[in-house]
């Protein structure tokens, strides 16, 4: 098998098994043959390549909607173009009421309803405009995030922008599909940090480049091997490592190398490069890197530059650019439709420079709008939905796809997350923003452990009957002093989540009851 040395006599998982016949980019020659069969077809004839192989080319099957197909993209930062989004919405309004998009909490996007009969097609238009979705799932490298307002913010340290794109070049081959890299054992996330508020989350990748001083040369502290998995997670722990950024790329590739020859492939759910760490125990895994790398690392930085806590880029800022702004617009769970994108690409050409910026909080950025065209842009109508100034419980509000689209969700997330927290706007006062992060299953792609409160779908009885529920976590933290939340609650039925929620506000976040607040303005 390409990329993979000879591996220790184990039972390899099915996965390993149909990846040693045939490397799944392979598929790559076959996308017209099965537009021309159908999906139907494929499931008759090979499973794995319809509900896997596809992935590693950016086309995931989803069961809860038949013969459809998810398509997740490649923004390296998070940046797109206004034409570039303009080709997504063009693909998304073939299919009508039922398409539609979503920023996901790795600063990408996600098509939705795609027919296996216009995957070749799209994969051209795709290549057309400078765009790819290979290697988007599986076990590859997912989307590689940086800095939201990279090359904007008058205080960042490091412009993440041209490292994103070096280490995707590397990763996918410039889009083409690197067979050395995508056979991972499992999935691997990559963040680069450019500010003091640490805006990607280092701490969940399985590879974080976090801004470090040493020496008085600026460059990155490395930490490795946080993930999140079913009922299992882990926060990145210190290479004890510095690399100037000139480094980041080869140093990436050794490590990918070094997880992809030695890191465990029998049992799927314990295949994150943390499980081969703990085994070898940091200075092992170390010197293996070195090894792999050619030459030693420096030691770590005493100290790291992650100062701050977390911003969200939501509203009106000033750039370092004098007479510019970023407007950070709040996108209701990450949801967008056809006309939507259209629009979203017109108000970057004209307000701004053409320019549109994914976040991790499933919100956007409009770059590089002079001060002369902030009144106007402000009055666009899509902002009334896509607002800069959004209340405090929806502001932070964070999604998962749930069951509407995904068959891995155990719960309906978006939609029901959405209207709870209209219900709860119109009872509460709620002084602060609240980051409230939904996920449908276990796989925690809402990321819930890092909200301040989080809730996991799962189920529950009540009443005799079985019901869709949550566990409840709360208090987790990200930017500075970065850590997971804890467990608070089990098996919450959904029915009852509006006031379990409404005390949580409360008590921890200084909500209070409108009647009682209405009351105590009448008496003063």
């Amino acid at each position: 098998m390409t990329g993979v040395v000879e591996q220790k006599k184990l039972k390899l998982n099915k996965v390993e098994q149909a990846k040693a016949e045939k490397h799944p980019l392979l598929l790559k020659d076959e996308l017209e043959h099965f537009a021309q069969t159908g999906w139907e077809a494929l499931e008759k004839t090979n499973e794995f390549d319809l509900y896997y192989g596809l992935k590693w080319l950016g086309f995931f099957y989803r069961t809860a909607t038949p013969g459809k197909f998810m398509m997740r993209m490649r923004t390296p930062n998070g940046i797109l173009t206004s034409g570039q989004m303009r080709v997504l919405g063009e693909i998304v309004q073939r299919y009508g009421d039922e398409g539609n998009s979503d920023i996901t909490t790795r600063q990408n996007i996600q098509l939705r309803q795609i027919r296996i009969e216009d995957i070749p097609n799209i994969v051209k238009r795709l290549q057309e405009a400078g765009m790819t979705c290979v290697q988007s799932g599986m076990d590859s490298v997912r989307n590689i995030t940086g800095s939201p307002v990279a090359g904007l913010d008058a205080e960042e340290l490091i412009d993440t922008r041209g490292i994103v794109r070096k280490l995707q070049d590397m990763v996918t081959n410039n889009g083409e599909g690197n067979f050395e890299l995508s056979n991972l054992p499992r999935k691997f996330n990559i963040a680069v940090a450019g500010g003091r508020d640490n805006g990607v989350h280092a701490e969940i990748n399985d590879l974080g480049f976090v801004p470090a001083y040493q020496n008085g040369k600026l460059g990155f502290n490395v930490i490795v091997g946080g993930y999140f998995a079913p009922n299992s997670y882990e926060a990145a722990i210190p290479l004890d490592a510095w690399v100037d950024p000139r480094d980041v790329v080869a140093l990436t590739e050794a490590i990918m190398v070094v997880y992809r020859d030695n890191g465990p492939r029998e049992k799927r759910q314990k295949c994150r490069m943390m499980v081969l760490m703990n085994e070898w125990g940091m200075e092992k895994f170390r010197t293996e890197v070195e090894k792999q790398l050619g030459y030693p690392l420096l030691r770590a930085a005493a100290k790291d530059e992650v100062l701050w806590d977390k911003r969200d880029y939501i509203g009106v800022h000033a750039q370092k650019q004098s007479g510019l702004n970023y407007v950070g617009l709040h996108v209701p769970v990450g949801r967008m439709y056809a006309q939507d994108m259209f629009e979203l690409a017109r108000i970057a050409e004209v307000y701004g420079s053409g320019e549109i910026r994914f976040t991790l909080e499933q919100n956007l950025i409009i770059p590089n709008v002079p001060d002369s065209r902030l009144e106007p842009l402000l009055k666009e109508p899509l902002l009334q939905r896509f607002s800069p100034y959004p209340d405090n419980l929806n502001r932070g509000l964070v999604s998962c796809t749930g069951s509407q689209f995904c068959g891995f969700a155990i719960i309906e997330t978006k939609n029901r997350a959405h209207a709870l927290m209209q219900e709860l706007k119109q009872e509460l006062i709620q002084p602060q923003p609240v980051r409230i992060h939904w996920t449908g299953c276990p796989n925690s792609c809402g990321q819930p452990q890092i909200g301040d409160i989080g809730l996991i779908g799962t189920k529950a009885r009540k009443d005799g009957q079985t019901v869709e529920a949550a566990d409840i976590w709360l208090g987790g933290k990200v930017g500075k002093d970065a850590h997971f939340g804890k467990e608070i609650m089990k098996k919450v039925p959904c029915d009852d989540l509006k006031g379990v929620l409404r005390d949580l506000l409360i008590e921890h976040f200084g909500a209070r009851p409108k009647e009682e607040a209405l009351q105590k303005e009448a008496i003063i």
